[in-house]
């Protein structure tokens, strides 16, 4: 939100991930068919959830017939664990490994490409952030895309940057889109300032470990009760809100901590009118600069199946291999903690799931609304895509970073937080689903929008995430306190963003340095 009270929407970050183009199934699914009777090609990405499940249930466990000794261990290839490595060896410390499951650095941050362009396969932006996020700035710099206070033109969202499909078209921006008269148009200004009030607090900060309180009575209630209490009724401040809780934590505004609710607003200091920055595969571009910053100390394609203590150190099996270390930093999330750790970690969390799909477009569909024969071609679609009514979060158009004016043949990434019952049932429901059924999910929310959009679509693939991020549900702030700040001379350092509970690039990256700075101190 700006100072004047508009306020401007921060889109999903799943910034506990990494990058790596994520592998799709080999074999094209023809379930589907487009006009003229042609076959829709796709599939399912691997998601790692057999190698997850193998973990879980202890099968599988292979012989070690290796070790190696080395000072520090991290696991997991995310944002935490590469920029906990990033931070280790831009200090002098070259003497460690990093454990990754996949075959490559992903994890919820990785990227894909195809003929027609680069996509993200999740988080897909970052907000210009405020002069105290030094952490970040400071990366930034290193890829050029920050000198000497000027951000890269190449790097900031080209306009239009979103549109809103409401009222059976679409219009321009979001907040504004949604105001549908004076009484909507006044709460929303009462909104603005309120959130500008609470923002000067300087609780709501990124990182937030700058400001956060260890507990908040705003922590105490969900969003929801929240906005009855300070008197919102206006049904655009209430969309406005649970789309923001859905679009950051995957989480409806009724079961979300008001104090994260807040911080989602409250939080931005930068200047969000130029920003925020963006690529065609979003933030796999930062993840790509990281792991080429550490790729000799990265193990790929190991599943962490133990993590316990020895005598003057730790153990971790990972595949066949042992690696015997002083120190652990887990940036893997929390949850598969529960299951390798010889001493759990004390807090549990509940995870929301995902759906993220890739389009490919042979052509640009028709907006709904508009005449007959028309097509919402690149100069009238905005970069971010939403539609009002719709359980989605919408889409973000990846070629709409290319210098080139109008694309024929694009990709858009399509984002849905099933955020509609307890996440567990909706766990199921995703994972139970064949690629036939989730691609009819995508092409019936997005043909709301636009009517032709299966005669334009030549290729779908999906990503299912079934532990996309921890939800921040009221009494989160508390309940983290046991991770936030490690004991001196603690073998095990908790990293990724789940130790924050707001699942952001800033904060992933904050908890890995966090850890890292703890073994510099100590080495």
């Amino acid at each position: 939100m700006t100072e004047g009270g508009r306020i401007s929407r921060r889109a999903f970050v799943l910034a506990a991930g990494g990058a790596g183009v994520a592998a799709i199934s080999a074999v094209a699914l023809v379930g589907l068919t487009r006009k003229g009777g042609r076959p829709l090609a796709g599939g399912f990405v691997d998601d790692g959830s057999a190698a997850g499940h193998a973990l879980r249930d202890r099968s599988g466990v292979p012989t070690v017939r290796r070790s190696v000794r080395v000072p520090v261990v991290i696991v997991g290839g995310g944002i935490a664990g590469l920029s906990a490595a990033w931070w280790l060896r831009r200090n002098g410390m070259h003497d460690f490994t990093l454990l990754e499951l996949a075959t490559a650095p992903g994890g919820n941050s990785r990227g894909g490409a195809n003929a027609v362009s680069a996509y993200p396969w999740g988080a897909h932006y970052v907000p210009l952030p405020a002069p105290r996020a030094t952490w970040v700035r400071l990366l930034f710099e290193e890829m050029g895309i920050l000198a000497n206070g000027v951000w890269s033109e190449r790097a900031l969202c080209i306009a239009p940057k979103e549109r809103t499909f409401v009222h059976g078209r679409w219009r321009d921006g979001m907040d504004d889109a949604l105001v549908a008269g004076p009484a909507d148009a006044a709460e929303m200004r009462r909104f603005g300032e309120e959130i500008t009030a609470l923002r000067e607090t300087g609780a709501f900060t990124i990182p937030m470990a700058l400001g956060a309180p260890s507990s908040s009575p705003l922590d105490a209630i969900t969003a929801d009760e929240w906005l009855r209490q300070r008197g919102y009724q206006s049904p655009a401040v209430r969309w406005l809100v649970d789309y923001a809780c859905r679009d950051d934590f995957g989480t409806a505004s009724r079961d979300t901590s008001a104090w994260a609710a807040v911080h989602y607003f409250a939080s931005r200091e930068g200047d969000e009118e130029s920003g925020p920055l963006t690529w065609p595969e979003g933030n796999a571009r930062l993840v790509q600069h990281l792991a080429a910053a550490v790729s000799p100390h990265i193990v790929t394609g190991r599943a962490v199946h133990r993590v316990e203590p020895t005598r003057g150190g730790m153990r971790v099996l990972a595949g066949d291999g042992e690696w015997l270390c002083g120190r652990v930093i887990w940036a893997a999330p929390t949850f598969v903690a529960t299951h390798v750790m010889a001493d759990p970690p004390p807090v549990a969390f509940t995870y929301s799931p995902w759906l993220v799909t890739n389009l490919t477009l042979d052509r640009w569909p028709r907006d709904r609304g508009s005449p007959a024969g028309s097509r919402g071609d690149a100069p009238t679609a905005a970069w971010d895509n939403v539609i009002a009514d719709s359980p989605s979060l919408g889409y973000v158009v990846a070629t709409h970073q290319s210098p080139r004016v109008v694309h024929e043949r694009t990709v858009w990434t399509h984002y849905w937080a099933l955020a509609g019952s307890d996440p567990r049932a909706e766990r199921r429901r995703l994972m139970a689903a064949d690629w036939r059924t989730c691609a009819e999910w995508v092409l019936a929310d997005l043909d709301r929008a636009h009517p032709d959009i299966r005669d334009c679509v030549s290729r779908i693939d999906t990503l299912r995430y079934g532990h996309a991020m921890a939800r921040p549900l009221p009494g989160f702030l508390a309940a983290r306190q046991a991770l936030w700040r490690p004991r001196r001379g603690a073998r095990v350092l908790y990293a990724n963003s789940d130790v924050s509970g707001l699942s952001l690039f800033e904060e992933a990256q904050h908890r890995g340095i966090t850890a890292a700075e703890a073994v510099l101190q100590e080495a």
